[in-house]
């Protein structure tokens, strides 16, 4: 039967009180049944254009990364295998740096050049004075022999986030190509660069460290661009396995958004891996909810640290060089990414501690930094080697170098 609210509607009073032919009640019921079964027709018919519409959009805001199996990672991998050794450090332990003499155990290597200068490269690096960190610059015109050592960014103002020392090495490069010169891009008229950072001296690397930014006029000395830190442990989106120490960074810029690549550490078991923030104007960041983005593993090469992650442009692909702290050793690894977010590690390092024949390395070989010589069309792979002539920057490259 039908309603008695449509039974009391003057419309159907009309109709039924008219001269047309009656219909049975049956017949009344299966016509409207019709005429709402073809209704509920024509919105599954707009619901599934609507879904079809919808899916292809997604579908175009969705980046799928194909799996990166062991085969093509072994591939990818090939070109940074096979290294030479160069005998010594580059930059050694005591590299007595005039007016800081205090100042030893070399590390975090970081190579660039400036614009219009193609036949020098600069390399940032610091060094500890039992309080903390300095970052410091030197020279080369042959990426072997490395001078004029001076300061780049010392100690921050007491009481704030990097008082305890600032450690160079995230600079925004015009590219990101793996055999690009490392040349360093303006921004808003300025060179820029991300850096690691400890509010407290007294020690080495007092929880809990930071991230700040830095400018500089000229590519050799800088200065806070911000006077807050960048990321923090305080930071309402710091997670879990990152809440005890934020460590270094490194910057990538692609398609206008950039990419701050740290390593980060949890307690009490020192667990460090890789996270990810990004950035449109390189003063304001947000983590990505997806990290860690490489993470250790078990039994593994990387089974405690995941740390210090160099990315760059390889072809289709991108590749992060990294450092990893497992079976006895830290050691240099690989990972590789089609999107920059979802990444996969090869299992087996690049370069093993204790690979160099003099045992320059024998206890540490990790934090790169990674150059491609044109003219001699020569890889060269600056890393911080710690062995029998304590904590230096060792090299080896992709063929022999003469003395």
């Amino acid at each position: 039967m039908l309603s008695n609210t449509v039974m009391e509607n003057p419309l159907y009073a009309a109709w039924e009180n008219s001269s047309q032919p009656k219909i049975s009640h049956f017949e009344k019921v299966k016509k409207k049944f019709n005429r709402w079964s073809d209704w509920f027709i024509v919105i599954l018919v707009l619901l599934f254009h609507y879904l079809i519409l919808n899916s292809i959009v997604c579908a175009a805001e969705t980046v799928v990364t194909p799996e990166i199996d062991r085969k093509l990672m072994d591939k990818w991998s090939a070109p940074y295998r096979g290294w030479h050794y160069w005998p010594d450090h580059v930059i050694t332990a005591e590299p007595n740096i005039v007016g800081y003499d205090k100042f030893h155990d070399t590390d975090v290597p970081c190579v660039y050049q400036l614009p219009g200068q193609p036949n020098k490269w600069l390399m940032s690096f610091i060094a500890f004075d039992g309080k903390g960190y300095n970052s410091f610059v030197a020279e080369s015109t042959d990426l072997i022999h490395w001078l004029n050592p001076r300061l780049a960014l010392g100690f921050g103002k007491q009481d704030e986030f990097d008082f305890g020392g600032c450690v160079l090495g995230g600079y925004l490069y015009e590219s990101y190509d793996i055999k690009a010169p490392r040349l360093l891009k303006k921004h808003d008229g300025k060179f820029w660069t991300l850096y690691g950072c400890y509010a407290k001296q007294g020690g080495y690397e007092i929880d809990p460290g930071y991230e700040g930014v830095a400018i500089s006029n000229d590519g050799l000395t800088w200065r806070r661009a911000k006077d807050i830190p960048i990321l923090s442990v305080q930071d309402a989106d710091c997670a879990e396995w990152e809440q005890h120490c934020i460590y270094q960074p490194w910057l990538v810029e692609h398609d206008g958004m950039f990419y701050n690549f740290y390593n980060a550490k949890h307690m009490p078991n020192w667990v460090e891996q890789m996270g990810l923030a990004k950035s449109r104007d390189l003063l304001n960041w947000k983590r990505y909810e997806g990290n860690p983005i490489v993470r250790v593993r078990k039994e593994n090469y990387d089974e405690q640290f995941c740390s210090d992650g160099k990315v760059f442009r390889d072809g289709d692909h991108w590749v992060m060089f990294y450092f990893g702290v497992g079976k006895g050793g830290a050691h240099i690894m690989m990972a590789f990414s089609r999107d920059l977010l979802h990444w996969a590690s090869h299992p087996e390092p690049l370069y093993k501690a204790g690979g160099h024949p003099t045992g320059l390395d024998k206890q540490y070989a990790h934090k790169i930094s990674l150059v491609y010589n044109p003219n001699n069309e020569i890889f060269y792979l600056y890393y911080c080697a710690c062995g029998n002539k304590g904590r230096g920057i060792g090299l080896i490259s992709s063929k022999p170098l003469l003395p």
